[in-house]
Formats: structure tokens, C-alpha cells, sequence
């Protein structure tokens, strides 16, 4: 692992690992595995959270975060690339939820949950 530079981004670094110990066979056989072992994590990132663990929460998403980065791998995706995608797709539907707030008079922080709600629906829809 030592030709892993630390300093790529954290996702991009946790795929090089990855990547890095499956060639030498240390890796899941089928897909199912790797998402039930997301599942155990989901499974005890939640048992931390209920006994308001702060640093076993941490641990757990970390954990977490890993196991999904390990399948965006498995499933040949790039994980900065995913959430760089998701993040630029929810930046484009908080914007509408803004935008039309405004049109309307409406300050973000004035709006209620339900009514960012609805308006998250219609950007979803819109595209």
C-alpha cells in the first residue's frame, strides 16, 4: 500500500486501497457479499447511534463509508465520481427549492420542512 499517496482525497484513496488488496485476492467473490457486509455495518453504525456512542458512531461510519466505497469498486464505479455526481445533483434541486421560494416571498429559513419537501419533489421531476 505504500504507492497509495495519502494525500488523494479520502474516497479516492480508500478505492486505491481496495483496489490495491483484491489483486492479491483479498476480496469478495460476488456483489451480495459486499453489500451484506454494508448492511452489517448500516446494522452496527445503528446499535452506536442508539447508545449515543460518539466515537463508535465515527467508527461505524467510517466503516460504513468504506463498505460502499468498496463496492462502487466492486461493481467498477468511482466512488469521488458518484458523489461528486449526487452532490452537484442535490445542489441543482436545493437551488430550484430557492429559487421558487424566492419568487414566492419566501425565505429558505422561514419555509417549512414539508413545503422544501414538495418543492424537492418537483425539481426531482423537472430533472
Amino acid at each position: 500500500f505504500s504507492g497509495i499517496s495519502r494525500s488523494l482525497p479520502a474516497l479516492a484513496r480508500a478505492q486505491a486501497v481496495t483496489e490495491r488488496a483484491a489483486t492479491v485476492g483479498f476480496d469478495w467473490e460476488k456483489t451480495d457479499q459486499v453489500v451484506a457486509k454494508i448492511s452489517e455495518e448500516l446494522h452496527e453504525l445503528t446499535e452506536a447511534l442508539n447508545k449515543k456512542d460518539r466515537e463508535g458512531s465515527e467508527e461505524e461510519i467510517g466503516d460504513l463509508l468504506f463498505s460502499i466505497v468498496n463496492l462502487c469498486r466492486f461493481v467498477d464505479v468511482r466512488a469521488e465520481e458518484a458523489l461528486r455526481g449526487t452532490t452537484e445533483k442535490f445542489l441543482k434541486r436545493f437551488r430550484y427549492i430557492e429559487e421558487i421560494l424566492k419568487e414566492r416571498g419566501v425565505a429558505v429559513e422561514d419555509a417549512s420542512l414539508a413545503d422544501m419537501d414538495r418543492l424537492w419533489d418537483e425539481a426531482k421531476r423537472a430533472g
